[in-house]
Order: C-alpha cells, then structure tokens, then sequence
C-alpha cells in the first residue's frame, strides 16, 4: 500500500521540529528537512513510535545527539491524541511545564525558549539598562563557565575557542646529535673527516643534542557519568591532534577504543562521526582497572616510548570498586615522563576523595586538576610547558 503524500501543516509540523533541534546544536539543514519528510512519508504515521524512529534515522548522527533528541520529541509531540490530529491535518499544541523544564538538559530548554519574542524582547532591555562598568566581558564569562551549564550558542563558541587552543609541551633533549656553533662538545667523527680534507690542520666540529617535544598520549573517559564532558573532550582532543604529531587518543567505558586515526581528519564533523562509529560503550559504566590493563598490555610500547606524557580524563568513579586499579596504574607511571589527571569533579570546593577509585589513583599521578571549562584547559598549558630538568626520566631516543 502505498502511503499518501505528507503535505501541509504535518509537513510544516516536521519543518519546525526540525528548527528545534537545530537550535539545541544539531547539523540539520534542508536536506535532511526533505529526507525527514520523505522518511515519514514511507513509514506512515500510524503509531507514535514509527514517528519517532523515522525523524531518528536522520537527525541523529552521533551518541550524544540521542538524548537530546529524545527529550526534543516528547516535549515536542506531548499531545497522547497527536497522531489522530497529524491524520486530521492539524499542528499539535505545544506546552511545557516547569517539571519539563528542570528535567531538559541545558541546551533543549534554552532551544525552546529562544523563540519567545516577548522574552527575548525582555532581555535585550535588560542589556540596555544594565550597567556594565564592572562587570566581565563574555569571553571571560564563558572561560570560566562550566560546560554542563553551557546552552547551545555557548557551547558552539566553547569549540571554536578550543578549535585554537595550543598546549605548548617542553622540548626534550634526544640520543641524536645535531651540527652546532657552539664550543659545549666536540663532535669527533666530523672533526676526522674535516681532517682528512685538510690535513695541514684539523678543524674542530661541534654538536648538541637534537631537541623534540615527546609524544602525547591522551585517555578519556567517555562512560555515563562523564557524558556531560566527553564530547567537549574530543573537541579538545581533535584540536590537539592536529596541531602537532606524535599525538595518540584512547577512550575508555567499559572497553578501550583507539581513535587516534579518526581524529587526524581536519574535519571535525567528520572526525567525531567516525570516532562514534568506532566506540561502542558510549555512555555506559566505567571499568578504569581493565581499561588500563589492556592499554598496558597491548599499546603501552607502542606509544609511550621516548618520555611520552601521558593525560588522564576521569571523575576516578569504578564499578570494579578499583579492582586491579592499583597495579595498572603503578605500571602506567613508571612508562611515563609524566601522568596528569584531569577530573571534572574537582569543580566543587568540597571535593574529597573519597571513592575507592579516586584514592587508589592518586598517589602513581605527578598533577591533579580540574577540568570543567575553557579555564581549565588553558590552565593545562602552563602545567606541560615546565622545563625538562624538573622532569626525572632518561633521554628518549
């Protein structure tokens, strides 16, 4: 049977659904307006649920989009008699309380709010009348905003501001020498084969040590709860990753997955759409002990050679209740030049480490910070731009 044409207002329905979800963040341009339409139209729209799968299929592009799309749907199609009226041409009524409210995430409710002429109207008099002469520019806002209170605007000014974040990691020296005009070290095989062409005299040549940032390695948690963060976190390991070589990412939930390849796109949509791909436990429990274990196991040599410094992103929350933990992270700091631990739930000023986890971690890190917003990972640049002589590990190669 072949489903009649959707035109209309059930048509116009689907369009400012779709203007929804782009104000919450989501990539949907016309194209995927038409091919939502034409999906709905090869569906039906005899059950809410095959609504609900049909707009899925092409709104929804990555893991963190599904949550947000869910919450869009049900606040945006409320009504229990909705398909009745879809049938009857009709727009449904849309309505949302306070409890609505409280439950959306940060970026849906202030979506569905920026249409509001009247408040929108309110706020930019507020602007007017408000005296700014001692108050914070927005940039300076926005760093020290945390990113799980971020909206939708915020958060697409937060990836463009760490789009151009640079972390400025020391130079070290290596096992390879270089020519140098300095009088530190002879370099005798250069010096013999000067000789050899002149044998009247023997010129003296010099060399120093070749001087090379070590390798970055990168493990971010990706489980449930650090869903609020992790995709901020690929933005800034995408960022990292093309700014310098020698960079490799990992990300970690209930199994390790190695992303390095995916976000060498310069594309970041591209880079992030292939990393989700990759990932299967998006979202799910976290298993810190087994995880490291199998980095140590299988990828350790391959990337932590020659000082590497290694990032941790982690609130330290396992359910294997740090079984194992120990030993892994022992391990991990002894490969290291030097392990940093970035915890986002060092943002509250009464923070203790109290989880099993946390307090098995603590003592194998050399620093322990924070990471909540833009402040935070610029902070990161002062801790990796250190001199190598604080650093205690042999020459790398």
């Amino acid at each position: 049977m072949v489903q009649a044409p959707i035109e209309g207002k059930i048509a116009e329905n689907i369009m400012l659904f779709a203007r929804l979800l782009r104000s919450a963040g989501f990539p949907v341009g016309p194209g995927k307006v038409i091919d939502a339409i034409k999906a709905a139209e090869l569906v039906g729209i005899g059950s809410q649920e095959d609504l609900y799968w049909a707009l899925f299929s092409q709104f929804v592009n990555r893991n963190d989009q599904r949550e947000i799309f869910d919450q869009a749907f049900h606040i945006f199609w409320r009504n229990p008699q909705i398909m009745q009226r879809m049938m009857g041409a009709m727009l449904p009524t849309v309505r949302i309380e306070q409890d609505d409210l409280q439950e959306m995430s940060k970026r849906l409710s202030d979506a569905m709010s920026s249409g509001n002429e009247h408040s929108q109207a309110n706020r930019e008099s507020e602007q007017i009348e408000f005296d700014a002469s001692f108050t914070f520019s927005d940039k300076e806002v926005l760093q020290e905003k945390d990113f799980e209170e971020m909206t939708a605007q915020e958060i697409a000014q937060a990836k463009k501001a760490i789009e151009k974040l640079r972390l400025p990691i020391m130079n070290v020296p290596t096992r390879r020498f270089q020519r140098s005009e300095s009088n530190k070290q002879i370099d005798m095989r250069a010096t013999l084969r000067a000789a050899l062409r002149s044998p009247d005299s023997i010129p003296l040549r010099f060399k120093k040590r070749k001087q090379r940032h070590p390798p970055l390695v990168m493990l971010c948690d990706i489980s449930g709860s650090m869903s609020q963060y992790s995709r901020m976190f690929l933005h800034f390991m995408h960022a990292i990753t093309n700014d310098r070589d020698r960079v490799h990412c990992f990300v970690f939930g209930t199994r390790l997955t190695n992303i390095s390849r995916h976000l060498r796109h310069r594309d970041v949509d591209i880079a992030l759409e292939k990393s989700s791909d990759a990932v299967r436990d998006w979202s799910g429990g976290t298993r810190i002990g087994s995880c490291l274990k199998q980095f140590n196991n299988f990828w350790s040599r391959r990337v932590l050679a020659q000082g590497a410094v290694c990032i941790l992103i982690t609130d330290g929350l396992d359910r294997e209740e740090a079984d194992g933990l120990e030993k892994e992270m022992e391990r991990l700091s002894k490969s290291t030049r030097r392990l940093i631990w970035l915890n986002p739930l060092l943002r509250y000023e009464g923070f203790e480490p109290k989880a099993k986890g946390v307090r098995t971690m603590l003592p194998f890190v050399d620093d322990f910070k924070s990471v909540h917003n833009l402040q935070s990972l610029m902070n990161l640049s002062a801790v990796l731009s250190q001199p190598a002589e604080e650093f205690h590990f042999p020459l790398s190669a």
